[in-house]
C-alpha cells in the first residue's frame, strides 16, 4: 500500500502506534482489511473537531486520517441533490452550493467540521426544526466497513426504496461501524432574507406553552431555539426565512399572539446554534414535556449562571452546558433519570 504513515498521536489521551493517511478508497479498504485480519483497533479522523466526543478508545493501534481522500462535490442543481466526499468541510460545501442559490440545511455547529464528521456524530443545529436533522437529509452513503468491504446504499434519487439504509445506520455511529467516504444529500434553496424574534419568559410553564404555540403556528419557522442561564429568564428564539415581505408578515403574526413586542432582527442572537459549555450534555425528551424537563433541570443544576441551556427544545433536544470545574458523575445520573422520565436520554 502507498498511504502515508505519519508521526504517532493520541485520541483523548490514548496513544496510537501510528497514523495512516490513505489517499484513495482502495487504499482505505486495503488498510482496514489488513487491520481487521490483525485485530488492530483503529479510530477515524478527518477534521478532528469532535475527536474527543464519546468514550475514549479502550485501545488504539492506528488513527486513520481521512483528510487525504479526494475532496469532490458533484452538485445536480436541477434535482436539488449533491454528492459530496466525506472529507469536504461543511462550510466549504455550502459555499459551493450557494453559487447556485442552494444549501444543505445543516448548521455548522462546530466550526471546521467535515461532512463525514457531522454524519458520524449526528450533529444537527437549529435548522433541524424546519428541515429535519442531518439523518433526514441524507439520501445515500458510501462507506468502507471495518473489515475493508466497500458498501453503499441510496443515491441521487430522493425517494430510494431498495436495500438497507446504511445512511441512517451510520449517522451518529461515531466511527464504530466503519469509515464514511461520501454522501448524497437533498438540498433546499437559499432564503432571500432571515429574521429573528426573541421572547422572554419568567417561568418554565410559560416557556413550555410558548414553545407549543410557536411550533403549532402557521408561521413555518425555520428554527425555534431556547436558552437559559442559571435560573434566569428563559429566552425563546424564532428564525423566519423567505422573502422580506413574507418574513415581516409572519413575524407580525407571531407577535400578535405573544403579548410581547420584540423587534424582528436580521442578526442572530448571541450564541444561537452554538454548543453552550466546556462540558456538554445532550438531553433528548418528548417535546410535550419541555416544561417538566426545565423544572427538573432547575432543581438539578441550581442557580449557577455558568450553567447554560440551549437547543431545539421544540423538537425535544437541549444541550446542557456546564463549567469545567463541575462534578459530573452524580449530576449525569440525575440528568439521565430526568431524560428517561421524559421519554429520552442524556449523553455526555
Amino acid at each position: 500500500m502507498s498511504q502515508d504513515i505519519v508521526t504517532p498521536e493520541s485520541v483523548d489521551g490514548v496513544p496510537a502506534s501510528s497514523v495512516a493517511a490513505p489517499r484513495s478508497v482502495r487504499e482505505l479498504s486495503e488498510l482496514l482489511a489488513e487491520g481487521a485480519a490483525s485485530n488492530h483497533a483503529v479510530v477515524f479522523r478527518t477534521a478532528g473537531t469532535k475527536l474527543d466526543w464519546g468514550q475514549p478508545p479502550a485501545r488504539l493501534d492506528t488513527i486513520v486520517d481521512l483528510s487525504a481522500l479526494p475532496a469532490e462535490i458533484d452538485h445536480t442543481a436541477g434535482d436539488l441533490v449533491v454528492r459530496v466526499s466525506a472529507s469536504v468541510g461543511l462550510g466549504a460545501l455550502n459555499e459551493a452550493l450557494a453559487v447556485a442559490g442552494q444549501r444543505l440545511a445543516v448548521d455548522e455547529v462546530v466550526p471546521g467540521s467535515s461532512v463525514g464528521g457531522v454524519i458520524a456524530t449526528g450533529l444537527s443545529g437549529p435548522l433541524r426544526f424546519g428541515f429535519g436533522s442531518v439523518r433526514d437529509l441524507l439520501i445515500g452513503i458510501s462507506v468502507v466497513r471495518a473489515d475493508g468491504v466497500v458498501a453503499k446504499s441510496g443515491g441521487r434519487v430522493v425517494k430510494n426504496v431498495a436495500g438497507y439504509d446504511l445512511g441512517k445506520l451510520f449517522t451518529g455511529s461515531f466511527g464504530t461501524l466503519g469509515a464514511i467516504t461520501s454522501a448524497y444529500f437533498r438540498l433546499h434553496p437559499l432564503p432571500e432574507t432571515r429574521g429573528y424574534l426573541s421572547f422572554s419568559f419568567a417561568s418554565e410553564a410559560d416557556a413550555g406553552a410558548a414553545l407549543r404555540r410557536l411550533a403549532a403556528s402557521q408561521s413555518a419557522a425555520a428554527a425555534i431555539e431556547l436558552e437559559r442561564r442559571g435560573d434566569g429568564p428563559i429566552t425563546v428564539m424564532v428564525l423566519l426565512e423567505g422573502s422580506p415581505r413574507s418574513v415581516a408578515a409572519r413575524g407580525a403574526e407571531l407577535l400578535a399572539g405573544s403579548g410581547q413586542r420584540p423587534e424582528l432582527s436580521a442578526e442572530a442572537p448571541r450564541g444561537f446554534g452554538e454548543l453552550p459549555g466546556a462540558a456538554t450534555v445532550k438531553l433528548t425528551f418528548a417535546p410535550g414535556g419541555v416544561a417538566a424537563v426545565l423544572l427538573g433541570l432547575s432543581a438539578l443544576l441550581g442557580g449557577d449562571e455558568r450553567n447554560v441551556l440551549r437547543g431545539a427544545a421544540a423538537v425535544g433536544v437541549l444541550y446542557v452546558g456546564l463549567p469545567p470545574d463541575r462534578e459530573l458523575f452524580g449530576l449525569l445520573s440525575g440528568l439521565r433519570a430526568l431524560a428517561a422520565r421524559a421519554g429520552g436520554a442524556a449523553t455526555l
